[in-house]
């Protein structure tokens, strides 16, 4: 009983792997909309900017 509910488990996980790596046309290149926000790097100190606010550094 103990080897089914194990078995069943590992295909389950097999199975939201294959989802997982699945990638839908139309839907960009599937990255996640994080990967997709707006980033630039401070041309005077290099920290990454999040939007388009200043940066920290306040060179830039």
């Amino acid at each position: 009983m103990l080897l089914k509910v194990v078995t069943l488990f590992l295909i389950a996980m097999a199975v939201l792997a294959m989802f997982g790596r699945l990638r839908l046309p139309g839907k960009g290149d599937g990255r996640f909309a994080l990967g997709r926000a707006k980033t630039g790097k401070c041309p005077a100190c290099g920290r990454h900017r999040i939007g388009s606010g200043p940066c920290p550094c306040g060179k830039a």
